[in-house]
């Protein structure tokens, strides 16, 4: 423990060891050889004895509680800490009562220790999450009349070239120029495969550049860039409390005044109606005080969110407040978008079938000499399945046809690659095919030699994301895509989706996800999963709203309630498995800590007598010991 303390923490165990021998050797003196009961007026020198390391422990306790008083806001821990404890000496004026001063001494030494433990408890929290997110960068190398000079990223202009070396981070977001390399993302999307990048490659700050030299052109400005956008997201996120950790803090702040009230009245009541001595009273109301501080409830609860926070960021989930770890614990309905999300947003060429005695290469060499010039995304993954070098100079005519396709004159043949418009219009009988997609109809000479289908390719861990979400308790899927309504029946039967809402237009996800709410169960709560750029509007609709992969996005980073900063659907479950072990953990603590407490104060009670103020001690100290080390099992993240 040591080892994680600060100056200020080590100063005050420093005190606190101090306080623990004088106390421990007054104990065993007084226990073991009841040397206070041999000297005159040794129940005073036992008080004064005990007064000296309950005044090395809790002097800035008693200093705290009077500056409260002082500023009219007394009610704390400070004050029924302070209350507590000095009642307990103050026993001494009570003749038929037995000493309390060890009592008093103990419950203010190990109230400290309690203290301390959770000082450290929450700034390891906070370091852990510090050392995760280590993101940025301390300076972008600029070449600056032949050498390279070190300069702060934030002066560095956008379009300026900087040079990443091996072992450092990349500062500012920007465009490979030259130089190949494998960045390490891990700190910003918990991946651990490497990221090979070229001339060309988008790349983004607070990656480790880990093999190559690279020169990047810079994109935009540091104060944009996405290192520093998911450093305000991870230090703003305390700001958006949970409805749980609100309501902690309302009741505390209005706890301790019918608390101090309770006890008053227990001590002043009893002997007047109930015929329990002062001196019992009062010892039954001291008890009461002590284990009725409220730290274990105040301390845990933000302190569970905030390590679930920070187990999020770990694996590259980025949180924004505790309130969307609140509420995506309890979804039981999420709804996709498709493109980008359940599959990767791009055309590739899925299958090639050409007629009998057509070679498919052959059908595809042509089908790429025609796309040779569009930029359109069909042309390109046409050309991208395409192992061969196109040679222009074959190229004699090319000529698109609007929502048909393209007719080129090829090594002197005609070819027309395209839908079944331009085969209709061009009369070329055609067939169809069973694969779902974008076909491309490819005609040489008039005559058809067969078809290209083209398709989005679903992700890879897209089925079994579903699989996992169902697994974790999620009651309905539902994907919202403005694709034909086939396409998408087949992305979702092949990844088990289990309501589809096709060909709509972005008011029309709004509408759906209007539906989707009113058809909530009470107590549920409906998750949208977006690439957070053009589905914005209904992120910010939904319940909770999750972007992903979202690197570098700061339409993403706005729109979303949650960013993940890969593009792996499986996350979603992860992210829901760490906000629902949160939510346990939180109420763990809240059932735990106001259970014992409970039993403890009716125990205290003057015709109960029971408790002690060993026992208080426990009920504070010890319970607050126990919250505080089950709420950092929220920093590991569940598998």
């Amino acid at each position: 423990m040591a080892r994680g303390l600060t100056k200020k923490q080590k100063k005050t165990r420093n005190r606190i060891l101090v306080a623990l021998a004088i106390f421990f050797a007054l104990e065993v003196a007084e226990v073991g050889f009841e040397a206070f009961d041999a000297l005159p007026n040794g129940l005073w020198f036992e008080f004064a004895a005990f007064l000296v390391p309950y005044l090395i422990a809790g002097y800035d306790v008693l200093k705290k509680a009077w500056h409260g008083i002082v500023h009219h806001q007394p009610f704390d821990e400070n004050l029924l800490m302070s209350i507590a404890t000095i009642g307990a000496f103050a026993l001494v004026f009570f003749p038929e009562a037995e000493p309390h001063m060890a009592e008093g001494a103990a419950v203010m030494l190990f109230y400290q220790v309690g203290e301390l433990f959770e000082s450290y408890a929450v700034g390891k929290t906070r370091r852990s999450i510090a050392d995760m997110m280590d993101i940025a960068p301390d300076y972008a190398n600029v070449m600056h009349d032949g050498e390279l000079v070190e300069v702060d990223p934030s002066e560095v202009a956008v379009g300026s070239e900087i040079v990443v070396k091996p072992g450092e981070r990349v500062p500012l977001d920007g465009v490979v120029i030259s130089g190949m390399s494998q960045l390490d993302t891990s700190a910003l999307t918990g991946e651990s495969v490497p990221q090979v990048v070229e001339e060309g490659v988008t790349v983004v700050s607070g990656c480790v550049n880990m093999t190559g030299l690279i020169t990047v052109r810079t994109s935009k400005p540091y104060g944009e860039s996405t290192v520093q956008r998911i450093l305000e997201l991870v230090e703003n996120a305390s700001e958006k409390k949970a409805r749980t950790e609100n309501f902690i803090t309302r009741f505390a702040r209005y706890y301790t005044p019918i608390v101090v009230i309770l006890a008053l009245v227990i001590a002043i009541i009893s002997p007047l109606f109930f015929g329990s001595t002062w001196s019992a009273s009062v010892k039954s109301a001291l008890v009461f005080l002590v284990v009725s501080c409220p730290c274990a409830l105040v301390i845990s609860v933000p302190l569970s969110f905030f390590a679930g926070i920070g187990a999020a960021s770990r694996v590259g989930i980025l949180v924004k407040g505790s309130s969307y770890l609140e509420t995506l614990g309890a979804a039981d309905t999420i709804a996709f978008d498709k493109t980008g999300t359940l599959t990767k947003g791009t055309f590739n060429v899925v299958a090639v079938h050409a007629d009998e005695e057509i070679d498919p290469d052959l059908l595809l060499s042509y089908a790429a000499y025609a796309e040779a010039f569009s930029y359109h995304p069909i042309a390109l993954s046409v050309r991208e399945s395409y192992s061969g070098v196109i040679d222009q100079s074959k190229i004699d005519h090319v000529e698109e046809r609007s929502g048909q396709g393209v007719y080129a004159t090829v090594d002197s043949h005609q070819v027309l690659v395209g839908n079944d418009k331009l085969m209709l219009a061009e009369d070329v009988p055609y067939h169809d095919c069973e694969i779902v997609g974008t076909i491309l109809h490819v005609a040489l000479d008039g005559k058809y030699i067969g078809h290209i289908v083209i398709a989005d390719v679903v992700k890879e861990d897209a089925a079994q994301a579903i699989s996992d979400l169902h697994a974790a308790g999620i009651k309905k899927t539902v994907m919202l895509t403005g694709d034909k309504r086939e396409v998408a029946d087949a992305v979702a039967k092949r990844i088990g989706i289990d309501e589809v809402r096709a060909q709509l237009l972005p008011q029309g996800k709004v509408s759906c996800v209007e539906d989707l709410l009113a058809e909530e169960r009470e107590g549920g709560k409906l998750a949208f999963v977006g690439d957070g750029i053009n589905d914005a509007p209904v992120l910010m609709r939904a319940d909770i709203g999750i972007a992903m992969g979202a690197m570098g996005s700061d339409a993403a980073i706005e729109a979303a309630d949650i960013v993940l900063m890969d593009d792996k659907p499986g996350n979603i479950a992860l992210a829901m498995r760490i906000a629902r072990k949160t939510m346990r953990i939180v109420w763990q603590n809240i059932v735990f800590a106001i259970g014992v407490k409970i039993v403890i104060m009716i125990l205290a009670l003057p015709f109960i007598g029971i408790a002690t103020m060993w026992l208080a001690v426990f009920g504070d100290v010890g319970v607050a010991i126990i919250a505080i080390l089950n709420s950092m099992r929220c920093l590991r993240v569940p598998k």
